[in-house]
């Protein structure tokens, strides 16, 4: 059975001691039930490291950094921009994106959003858990929230924009690509882009609009079928 693998967002040094953090003692203690001597895997975007525990009491678990595993890898440049959604869907949606690589995640608010905000505490504890479970090292960037307008105001010359959009038959394919372009993907709220919205978007000559599906999907259903739709054609390219 492989070692249980953590997040260590400081930087990781061969053949150092450092205490962890409440929460991975927590886990290590409680959840895992580890006892000193056990192994465990630390990564960050620096790579992993094999480390074993030294010393565990009630409250404390001290490990030593052993040897690194596994080197740094190579970022996705596709970014997911979401408009906000309820709860569990949005749970959902942090997990599977986070789990299919994307580099940064971009929560929006648009006209016909019902959310306005983020438990941000709470999100960034499933990107990293999802991190974790998918065995990657990158944990992608949350970004604040922004408004539409803002975003769609903010995208450069050098950026594709992949939009999911009902109304689209286009099939994307690897001509849809810019040349090692940033590329996000933009999927909207459960009532769909306003018509005013939509205008906004396709007046961009960086969109793509494209079509995901003949039926009409939930807005987690469609995060995961566009990430990967785009992730083939990017891989393929």
């Amino acid at each position: 059975m492989s070692n249980s693998r953590l997040f260590h967002p400081d930087n990781i040094i061969e053949n150092t001691t450092g205490l962890l953090s409440k929460e991975h003692t927590h886990y290590v203690i409680n959840v895992m039930r580890l006892k000193r001597g056990s192994n465990l895997n630390f990564f960050n975007k620096e790579g992993e490291w094999l480390s074993e525990i030294i010393s565990i009491e009630r409250d404390k678990v001290e490990v030593k950094f052993l040897n690194k595993v596994k080197e740094p890898s190579k970022i996705s440049n596709i970014e997911l921009a979401i408009c906000l959604v309820k709860k569990t869907p949005m749970e959902i949606i942090l997990q599977k994106a986070t789990e299919l690589g994307v580099r940064k995640i971009t929560p929006i608010i648009s006209d016909r959003t019902e959310v306005k905000d983020l438990n941000f505490e709470r999100a960034n504890k499933i990107i990293i858990e999802a991190t974790e479970q998918s065995n990657q090292l990158n944990t992608p960037d949350l970004s604040q929230i922004i408004k539409l307008k803002d975003f769609i105001s903010n995208i450069s010359k050098d950026e594709k924009l992949f939009f999911a959009d009902v109304n689209s038959k286009h099939k994307p394919s690897s001509e849809d690509l810019g040349r090692g372009k940033k590329t996000s993907v933009l999927i909207g709220p459960e009532g769909d882009f306003s018509p005013a919205e939509r205008e906004l978007i396709l007046s961009k000559p960086e969109t793509v609009p494209f079509s995901l599906s003949e039926n009409i999907l939930r807005t987690d259903t469609a995060v995961i079928s566009a990430i990967s739709l785009v992730s083939f054609i990017h891989n393929n390219h």
